[in-house]
């Protein structure tokens, strides 16, 4: 063990400022029982595992930043150093589960309830909804309930969620799981997640009727939570899901889309559905309006860096990283932010696109030169841009385990594309 003077201990390659403080048993996430090397969330046991913190005479401490955004999601400490006995061990890079460790028995109740609130009254269908369902996946929008639930629930007082936070996190991955269902029979996709499509396996017609119907009986659950506001929140999101799907099929191939065009699409599609499980949550916990409009900004800005990320991706992820082929929605004619940043520096870019890419060899071309003239790197800035916006919108909430995993998000997305 080596005993040194530091500004900050490294969870993941995020550093985090450690404070001595002697906080009470409340607090969500507190350096305690040190001597034995973990991390210990009070409300649910180990929730970081292979901590660096090995005490001697350090009170329970609360965990916080100093940083501005921009400093956490480039690793700058600020303020000054405490001081704290580290192991020499350095900690991985943090995974999505690791991120989600704090409201991981909220996720293993969801992933329960899934297929059961789907409903069984039709035998097709909910072999179908289990098809998906058990595919996996991240479960990150509801998981981004669930953690927002949490950290604005203390705010209000509540000592644990509401069956309101619960359901909301359900129906929000209906809707999700629902629209993955419609994209793979509209981009004709045959894999999902290392698993058959629904269309595959059930024919085209099944799986519009299965999406439908888990967009209906979500919007079912959805009036049952009684909320006008959550009520009209989600609507949105499913006339969004719809809007977007328009706004790509009626300008692929177009070389005149423009930026903002790009992001109000990628809001449609991705960040509008993130925006109302994080407000939805807020909304559930009581807090104040402010607070509520920060958490939708939070989720709107983190969905649309995830957006930037995927399709920054498209292009330089192989084949086998991306389970299609790279450039994929470029041959498709979907024009992403790479592609309308590289068409404002090379004209024949242009000229490729709007061919449809007929000449062999054109898409590699037409990718070479996206790399080659700034589109990627200029992507890259924009998804930075809207993460450190995220971080932002997080200030309004107290320290704690949950807050600390909401930023977290934000610099795990922006990792994917180092």
């Amino acid at each position: 063990m080596l005993s040194i003077t530091c500004n900050s201990l490294e969870f993941g390659r995020t550093s985090l400022d450690f404070v001595a403080c002697g906080c009470s048993s409340n607090d969500h996430f507190s350096v305690r029982n040190c001597s034995k090397g973990v991390l210990r969330n009070v409300d649910g046991g180990c929730k970081a595992r292979k901590s660096l913190c090995h005490r001697r005479e350090i009170g329970r401490c609360r965990v916080f930043s100093t940083k501005t955004p921009e400093a956490f999601l480039n690793g700058i400490t600020t303020g000054p150093p405490p001081v704290i006995e580290l192991t020499k061990e350095l900690i991985k890079l943090p995974t999505v589960s690791d991120l989600f460790e704090v409201v991981a028995h909220d996720l293993h109740t969801l992933n329960k309830n899934l297929q059961s609130i789907v409903g069984a009254e039709n035998p097709v269908l909910m072999s179908a909804a289990e098809q998906i369902f058990g595919a996996g996946g991240k479960r990150m929008r509801p998981a981004l309930t669930f953690l927002v639930s949490r950290a604005t629930a203390e705010i209000s007082g509540l000592k644990d969620l509401t069956k309101e936070h619960r359901r909301l996190a359900e129906i929000i991955e209906m809707i999700h799981t629902a629209s993955l269902i419609h994209d793979d029979v509209l981009d004709e996709s045959d894999m999902r997640r290392g698993k058959k499509t629904v269309h595959q396996l059930y024919g085209t017609r099944i799986a519009v009727l299965a999406g439908d119907f888990m967009f209906a009986q979500s919007s079912w659950y959805l009036a049952n939570l009684e909320n006008l506001e959550v009520i009209k929140l989600i609507s949105q999101v499913i006339k969004d899901f719809a809007s977007g799907e328009i706004k790509q099929a009626s300008s692929l191939f177009d070389c005149g889309v423009d930026l903002d065009e790009y992001l109000i699409k990628s809001h449609y599609k991705t960040a509008s559905l993130i925006a109302a499980s994080t407000k939805g949550a807020a909304i559930f916990s009581g807090v104040d309006a402010d607070i509520v409009e920060q958490m939708y900004q939070y989720g709107k800005n983190l969905g649309l860096s995830f957006q930037v990320v995927d399709d920054i991706l498209d292009f330089t992820q192989s084949a086998e990283q991306l389970g299609k082929p790279a450039g994929s929605d470029l041959a498709k004619g979907n024009l992403t932010a790479p592609v309308i940043f590289a068409l404002e520096k090379e004209t024949k870019l242009r000229d490729i696109i709007e061919s449809e890419f007929s000449e062999t060899g054109s898409l590699e071309e037409a990718i070479d030169i996206i790399k080659k003239c700034g589109g990627i790197e200029r992507a890259q800035d924009l998804a930075r841009k809207k993460a450190v916006e995220a971080v932002r919108n997080l200030q309004c909430l107290p320290s704690s385990s949950f807050k600390l995993a909401l930023e977290q998000m934000a610099k795990f997305n922006l990792e994917r594309i180092k």
